[in-house]
């Protein structure tokens, strides 16, 4: 299967677009096999490579940074697109079928079953959830794509009787062709607003998954979600829907404390479980299903599921300092995320929030905020700011910066309550990604 892959890059005209964490992946695993054969790499920032060693030694490469990094690209057999960088208002008919991606390159050429995993919020919970059912049933499997492990970095040591889970990300999804054996479509919500050039082309990207599937394929999708109602309809696989809802035309369902698959329980939603609120209940449906669809062991799947640990940043709790409760769910990058964390939680005296500002619609959060029992929301730039003006005066408090919102935080949540951390906001602009500023966070309460 590797070998495939490599006679696909073999003597082609290779650009390496965007050299982060998968562009410099990408360039690993074509030097590791194709040590003499030029290649060309773009990114935006400029001289970028003289930060790697590693390609002031490569004598067969050619770089272009800055501003203009992405021009000329009909000029190449392949680009390699990583997923942070954006054609949005760029005409790319000339040139489509040449971008590629390290996901569709793996479904192209390895011989393997796929799950793969999409939607606006969920996506890495989901993924890690049905790896650890798999790997706790000995099924041979990796974890792999958005989740933070690039694909070409193991893509040497896959097996054909291997299982993959893949998160994947709109960004991954964009310009794929194919898509995986069972495909799950956990929600959508508008989110990467400056990445599209609108929110249906953000739909559309999110909708290949499903697209390309062939009769033998599963596709899974939540049918609360009234556009995933009228996009769902174009797929080639045995389709699931999944509700929240005693919905009698879903296949997984929940009614009354019972999770249904194909009306038979499954699943006590009292059980006993690490991932509070409903919207990890929903995640923790769609991981039900794809147990039933494999026919592994249910009641393992549900012993799997009690003792998953909730990840980092996503309602991680931090601890508690001088009676307050502190959590980071800096992955909450859209209203959606943080109103379902909040009433997760259920006991939030202090809300953070405020980033880079996306074009998200906060209309309808301001009013969950104004009418909700939160007595303080400190408000950050940029959206932070902006939110501010519109919230009742006697909740708003306006800082400049992270410590400033956790030193606020800490004079004014009352003892017992919690302080919750969730921007609504993507965290570019300020901080590198939600990891970094999810990590100060906690640096900053554990200080106290």
């Amino acid at each position: 299967m590797i070998n495939d892959l490599i006679q696909y890059f073999k003597d082609k005209k290779v650009l390496i677009l965007g050299f982060g964490k998968e562009g410099q992946s990408t360039y690993n695993l074509i030097r590791r096999y194709l040590k003499e054969q030029h290649l060309y790499i773009a990114d935006r920032k400029k001289d970028f490579y003289q930060s790697f060693e590693l390609l002031k030694k490569d004598n067969n490469i050619t770089c272009i940074s800055g501003e203009h990094y992405i021009e000329n690209l009909q000029d190449y057999d392949i680009v390699m697109k990583s997923p942070g960088v954006s054609f949005a208002y760029i005409d790319t008919t000339q040139y489509i079928h040449k971008i590629k991606s390290q996901l569709e390159l793996l479904l192209e050429f390895f011989d393997v079953f796929t799950i793969g995993i999409t939607g606006t919020k969920g996506k890495s919970t989901t993924s890690s959830l049905i790896y650890k059912i798999l790997a706790d049933q000995n099924v041979k499997s990796m974890l792999l794509g958005n989740i933070g492990v690039p694909i070409f970095d193991y893509i040497d040591t896959i097996q054909e009787d291997m299982t993959l889970v893949l998160e994947m990300s709109s960004h991954q999804l964009e310009y794929t062709e194919l898509s995986p054996n069972i495909a799950i479509l956990l929600n959508i919500y508008a989110e990467h607003l400056d990445h599209y050039e609108s929110f249906e082309n953000y739909a559309m990207a999110k909708c290949n998954i499903f697209k390309y599937q062939k009769k033998a394929d599963y596709f899974l999708y939540n049918t609360d979600i009234e556009i995933l109602n009228k996009l769902a309809k174009d797929t080639n696989g045995t389709t699931y829907k999944v509700s929240f809802n005693d919905n009698y035309e879903s296949n997984i369902y929940l009614k009354e404390n019972n999770i249904y698959f194909n009306d038979i329980p499954i699943y006590d939603k009292n059980e006993p479980r690490n991932l509070v609120g409903d919207y990890n209940l929903n995640n923790i449906m769609f991981v039900l299903a794809v147990s039933e669809i494999l026919k592994l062991d249910i009641n393992k799947t549900i012993k799997s599921i009690s003792e998953f640990k909730t990840l980092e940043h996503r309602l991680e709790f931090v601890g508690e300092y001088n009676g307050i409760l502190y959590y980071d769910n800096s992955i909450g990058t859209v209203p959606k995320a943080t109103i379902e964390a909040v009433e997760a939680l259920k006991n939030v005296d202090t809300l953070i929030i405020g980033g880079m500002d996306r074009g998200i619609d906060y209309t309808d959060f301001i009013e969950y905020l104004n009418e909700s029992n939160i007595s303080n929301i400190i408000c950050m730039p940029k959206t932070g700011h902006d939110i501010a003006k519109k919230l009742t005066e006697e909740k708003r408090h306006i800082v400049n910066s992270l410590e400033d919102a956790v030193c606020t935080a800490k004079n004014l949540t009352k003892k017992g309550k919690i302080c919750l951390l969730s921007p609504t906001a993507a965290s570019y602009g300020f901080f590198k990604n939600f990891e970094e500023k999810g990590n100060l966070y906690k640096k900053l309460v554990k200080s106290t």
